[in-house]
């Protein structure tokens, strides 16, 4: 038989489900907007350079220097223009034709063949910085592997060769390190968004009013609003999943069960801000404004989803600290790129658990039956 306070319980909670079933938008942040955002990122977005438009300049062509620019014809990453003189490229870049440029100097073969030091030019635009590494490891690349191949047994090849292997992400795909970090995103959007607008609704409709004459308790109040949102994250988690394996093709090498329950985390941490946002913010305008700002901008910037935290100034560092989507990104690429790994996933689980605990905590200390 079920006590009043579990029929007050369930009643609120049934409550918030029709509210659910009755309002799109909370169904669309769920589970439209995950969709949308993998299928921007997914597709939209990618830190890999393709086709990069590249200048050769070959002062003296001759059989060496063919066997040289060939790796960049056959190359997936660069699209070729060849150019007679070092000033015809050097213009070509100062216009944006091309990005970067390689030349190989008149005495390119000479020096080569007699085993001294054959220089290669190598100039790249590094206005947009990153892309300037991206293109300078891809000219090393080209380089190292002609070396292997050309030059691997005559007798002024190098003695020590470079054998390079990449860890957890052998095919160097960017997509399969950003689906993982968005998933963090789209939670954090699901978890904070959603329920900041929770009980701000209820104080502009006037409900909340009268919800504070009767007999229920804030804690009741609370937990009808956190179940059900948790339920529609999870769903939203589930959703994400499933597109980044299946339509993506990111490798899950870790296990669902250690995935569901650090999620399960997280989620209760970001459910956790949104109800103490909205419990201090009495407008849906407001309350949504605040958790943007304080959840989902600290979150996309300061959790490592896509600037490294070790490039970030010290002080930035420990600031990333008190931002619970840093702890999840690096879950979630642990479990989907390398596995279960423990101690990347338990001190950062502890992490998750601690922090869920705080903002629930304040959001439920916060929670009085009041109207001022």
């Amino acid at each position: 038989m079920r006590t009043p306070a579990l029929q007050r319980l369930f009643g609120l909670m049934r409550k918030e489900f029709v509210q659910i079933g009755r309002d799109p938008s909370a169904l669309a942040v769920a589970f439209v907007l995950p969709a949308v955002l993998l299928l921007i990122f997914g597709y939209g977005v990618s830190l890999d350079a393709r086709n990069v438009p590249l200048a050769l300049v070959v002062e003296q062509p001759d059989a060496l220097s063919a066997s040289f620019t060939s790796q960049f014809e056959h190359s997936p990453y660069f699209k070729i223009h060849r150019y007679l003189t070092i000033q015809a490229a050097e213009r070509a870049m100062t216009a944006r034709t091309v990005t970067g440029i390689v030349w190989l100097r008149n005495n390119f073969t000479r020096q080569a063949l007699t085993g001294a030091t054959a220089p290669i030019g190598v100039i790249v635009n590094g206005v947009d910085a990153n892309n300037a590494r991206i293109v300078e490891g891809y000219v090393q690349e080209v380089w190292e592997q002609w070396l292997t191949s050309e030059l691997g047994t005559r007798p002024y090849a190098p003695t020590i060769a470079l054998t390079p292997r990449v860890w957890f992400n052998p095919a160097v795909i960017s997509r399969n390190y950003l689906i993982p970090g968005l998933i963090a995103m789209i939670m954090t959007l699901t978890g904070a968004l959603l329920t900041a607008l929770v009980i701000a609704r209820e104080w502009e409709r006037g409900t909340m009013e009268a919800l504070m004459v009767t007999r229920v308790q804030m804690r009741e109040i609370l937990l009808a609003k956190l179940v059900p949102y948790f339920i529609l994250g999870m769903g939203g988690m589930a959703v994400s999943v499933s597109l980044a394996v299946f339509l993506f093709g990111v490798p899950l090498h870790g296990s669902l069960l250690v995935l569901t329950a650090t999620s399960t985390l997280f989620m209760l941490a970001a459910l956790g801000m949104g109800l103490l946002i909205s419990g201090v913010a009495r407008n849906q305008f407001v309350a949504g404004q605040i958790a943007i700002i304080t959840t989902f901008l600290p979150a996309f910037i300061l959790s490592g989803f896509v600037f490294d935290i070790n490039s970030m100034p010290r002080a930035v560092q420990v600031i990333t600290h008190i931002v619970a989507a840093r702890y999840f990104v690096a879950i979630l690429q642990s479990i989907f790129l390398a596995g279960n790994i423990w101690s990347v996933i338990l001190p950062n689980a502890l992490a998750l658990a601690v922090m869920a605990a705080i903002f629930l905590g304040l959001a439920r200390a916060n929670a009085r039956k009041r109207l001022d």
